[in-house]
């Protein structure tokens, strides 16, 4: 089974909800198709003549998709804007710029593809309908892991305090969201580890690598102060990430913990192997319990606690630890997590040919997440359900 061959196949449309209907900021519709939503606003503020900055972006879409999302920025600019990949029309005004809280949920349209048969397609259309009703984990999907790599995560490197495996972590060890160029240099940055001035020649051009080899060749030694050159929105990233990775599995503990009896299968994460329980029949309990993210003010209790002791007993840290104190300005967040969510309005249509794949079959299904949730995660599942693997393009 897979999802996503062309982008075509995964549609999402935002729903949101403006805060008002008069004012000075402009509010653009941005249908986009395979790029990037921050790559949509630098091609929007060069037609507005503006900063990308001055565009204001509440959530970031995939750029495997067709997407429908919304842009504000305060000027007063054309009804309409066109680029490669993306059309925006203005479609109101309003008071303040636009905000993640203003978007209330996303609708996804899903074409899977590559399936054995009619009746394995049509089991899948059962699965998600049976998502819908009784739901699944909230786990982080594998979207917001790109900083991970193979050696670790850099946000670990940064609360156990080690400056120089933050540097090494950056400078020198792949990520799953690198570019190609940048898994060149880093290729080369690992072999040349140390040789400071010849690695800032090699280094990209523009790049924050350039900033931190630049200090490293005049103060080879200073491993903290070169991880606080790196820019703090990709710090924030890296602490993020991994803030959410102890996350996941602490939830995955607490749900091991609870449900000895109860067959599960697995939904793979990062190649990483989560536990799907069996459906419940009562699932709103869960729904409204949260989970605290781990930082230096989570208190866990009852069997979260005994979770939590585990996963980090495991992971070589504590509660402690979750403060960023080899840094001047990145933060670990605050927040709770609900463990628990459920797809809503799921349909799914009669199976048709795959007509990628010649003896296959695909199947379209539709369902709506509130924001926060992931629709890769809810396809996946379904996939579990019926014994099966989604490759995710």
């Amino acid at each position: 089974m897979q999802i996503k061959a062309q982008p075509e196949d995964f549609h999402v449309e935002e729903l949101i909800e403006f805060p008002g209907e008069q004012g000075d900021h402009a509010y653009y519709r941005v249908e986009k198709r395979g790029l990037p939503t921050l790559v949509i606003r630098e091609f929007m503020a060069r037609q507005l003549h503006v900063r990308p900055s001055a565009i204001v972006v509440p959530a970031l879409k995939d750029a495997k998709a067709v997407a429908a999302q919304y842009f504000s920025v305060q000027e007063r600019g054309p009804k309409t804007l066109e680029g490669r990949g993306f059309q925006a029309e203005r479609v109101g005004w309003g008071p303040r710029e636009l905000r993640a809280s203003d978007v209330q949920a996303n609708r996804f349209t899903v074409v899977v593809r590559d399936i054995a048969s009619a009746e394995e397609a049509g089991r899948l259309g059962e699965a998600m309908v049976s998502l819908g009703r009784h739901g699944l984990p909230n786990y982080y999907d594998d979207q917001r892991f790109g900083s991970y790599s193979e050696a670790g995560f850099l946000g670990k490197a940064v609360l156990l305090r080690d400056a120089e495996e933050v540097v090494r972590l950056y400078l020198a060890e792949p990520m799953i969201g690198d570019r190609s160029e940048v898994r060149t240099f880093k290729a080369l940055a690992a072999e040349h580890w140390g040789e400071w001035a010849y690695l800032l020649d090699e280094a990209p051009r523009p790049s924050n690598f350039r900033s931190v080899l630049t200090y490293l060749n005049d103060h080879p030694q200073r491993f903290r102060k070169a991880a606080n050159l790196i820019r703090n929105r990709l710090m924030t990233i890296y602490l993020s990430a991994y803030q959410s990775w102890v996350w996941n599995l602490i939830l995955a503990r607490y749900i091991e913990m609870g449900m000895e009896t109860s067959p599960t299968t697995n939904i793979s994460i990062i190649r990483h192997p989560f536990p799907l329980p069996a459906p419940l029949d009562d699932p709103e309990a869960l729904m409204a319990f949260e989970i605290t993210l781990p930082r230096l003010t989570a208190r866990y209790k009852g069997r979260v606690g005994a979770a939590a002791k585990a996963v980090l007993a495991a992971e070589g840290l504590k509660v402690n630890d979750f403060k960023a104190r080899i840094l001047e300005r990145a933060y670990v967040h605050k927040g709770e997590r609900a463990i628990w969510f459920r797809p809503e309005d799921v349909t799914a249509a009669s199976p048709i040919e795959d007509d990628r794949q010649a003896g296959r079959w695909a199947i379209n299904v539709a369902f709506t997440l509130t924001s926060g949730s992931y629709a890769t995660l809810v396809m996946k599942a379904a996939a579990a359900r019926c014994g099966e693997t989604l490759l995710v393009s």
